[in-house]
C-alpha cells in the first residue's frame, strides 16, 4: 500500500505539472478563439475584447488557471467557446471510443507479441526466426498513416469493412448483438493498423527478453534435468522474463494511445483525436487543455498499472524505485 500511494501521488503530481505546462503554452500561443472571430472579420474589435472579459480571458494566467482548476473540480474542466458547451460532458462522450480502440488494440498486440516472441526465442538463428525479423524490419519502416491509408483504401474497393465511424447508418435501431457485431466490424481497421505498428516492437522485446532468460544458468540445469521444452519455456523461462515486459506494457499503452488519436482522425473514428484537431483549427484551448488532460491521465494510469504489475510480479521493485 505504501509503494502504490507513492506511485499515486508521483502521478497526481505529474498531472498537476502537466496543467501548469499547458496553460503556460497557451498563454505564448498568438491569439485566441475570439482573434480568430475578429480576424474573419465577424465582429469589432470591441466586441472581441467584451466577449474575452465575459469569459475571463483578460484576467491574469493565475487567476485563469485558479479558474479551470474549480472548474475541474466540479467536473467541468473549463468552457469550450467552439462547442459553447462545459467540456467535461464533451470529453466524456469521447473518451470510451478512445478507450474502446487503445484496449483493443493493446490486448490483441500483446496477445500475439507473446506467443511469436517465445516462438522465435526458441528457434533464433533459423529460417523461421529470420523470416520473422524480415517481415518486422517491413512493418517498422512503413508510417501507420500510410498504412491506415491503405487499408482505407482496400476497404473502399472491396467493400468487405466500413471506411470510417464507429457505427453504420441507422444503427441505433438495431438489435444489441447486431450493432456489437456492426462496432467490430468498424473497429478492425483501426485495430488492425495499431496492432501492425505495435506489435513488430513488443514481438522483439520479448523475444531479446526470452533469450536473455535461456541463456541463464538455471536454464542450462534444467534443460540438464530433462524439463520437456514446452514447459521449461512457458512455465519457468516465461515468468523469469516478466519484468521487461511489464515496464513495456506501460510504455504500449502510451505508444498506442497516441497512435489511437492519429489513427482516429484517418478513419473518423469518435474519439478524443478528432475533438483534438477540432479544437487546435478553433483554437480552442479551453477543449485543447481538456484533450490534453484527458490522453495524459490514461497515460498515466497505464503506467501506473504498469508499475503495480511490476510490484506484484516483483516485490523487491518497492525497495529499488522511489
Amino acid at each position: 500500500m505504501r509503494y502504490a500511494a507513492r506511485r499515486v501521488l508521483h502521478s497526481v503530481i505529474l498531472l498537476a505539472a502537466i496543467s501548469v505546462l499547458s496553460f503556460l503554452f497557451a498563454e505564448l500561443a498568438p491569439g485566441d478563439f475570439y482573434s480568430e472571430m475578429r480576424l474573419e472579420g465577424r465582429v469589432t474589435r470591441e466586441a472581441v475584447e467584451k466577449l474575452r472579459a465575459r469569459r475571463g480571458l483578460d484576467r491574469p494566467l493565475p487567476l485563469r488557471y485558479a479558474a479551470w482548476l474549480a472548474s475541474a473540480a466540479r467536473g467541468e474542466f473549463g468552457y469550450s467557446l467552439a462547442y459553447n458547451a462545459a467540456v467535461g460532458p464533451l470529453l466524456r462522450r469521447r473518451i470510451p471510443g478512445t478507450l474502446m480502440l487503445t484496449v483493443t488494440a493493446t490486448f490483441l498486440a500483446w496477445l500475439l507479441a507473446i506467443p511469436i516472441g517465445v516462438w522465435n526465442a526458441a528457434r533464433r538463428g533459423g529460417w523461421s526466426d529470420s523470416l520473422v525479423k524480415a517481415l518486422f524490419s517491413v512493418l517498422l519502416s512503413v508510417p501507420e498513416i500510410l498504412l491506415g491509408v491503405l487499408l482505407l483504401v482496400a476497404a473502399v474497393e472491396t467493400g468487405c469493412l466500413p471506411a470510417g465511424g464507429m457505427h453504420s447508418p441507422g444503427a441505433e435501431s438495431w438489435s444489441g448483438w447486431r450493432r456489437t457485431g456492426d462496432t467490430l466490424r468498424h473497429l478492425a481497421i483501426p485495430v488492425a493498423v495499431l496492432v501492425l505498428g505495435m506489435l513488430p516492437v513488443l514481438a522483439r522485446h520479448v523475444r531479446a527478453a526470452m533469450i536473455e532468460a535461456m541463456d541463464a544458468p538455471f536454464a542450462q540445469a534444467a534443460r540438464a534435468l530433462g524439463i520437456p521444452p514446452r514447459r521449461l519455456l512457458f512455465r519457468h523461462l516465461l515468468p523469469v522474463a516478466l519484468n521487461p515486459l511489464i515496464t513495456l506494457f506501460g510504455f504500449s499503452l502510451g505508444a498506442l494511445l497516441s497512435g489511437s488519436l492519429v489513427i482516429e482522425v484517418i478513419v473518423g473514428w469518435p474519439g478524443l483525436g478528432p475533438l483534438f484537431v477540432e479544437a487546435i483549427l478553433a483554437r480552442d484551448f479551453a477543449l485543447v487543455l481538456g484533450v490534453v488532460m484527458a490522453s495524459a491521465t490514461l497515460l498515466i494510469a497505464g503506467n501506473l498499472a504498469a508499475d503495480l504489475l511490476l510490484y506484484r510480479a516483483d516485490p523487491r521493485i518497492g525497495a529499488r524505485r522511489p
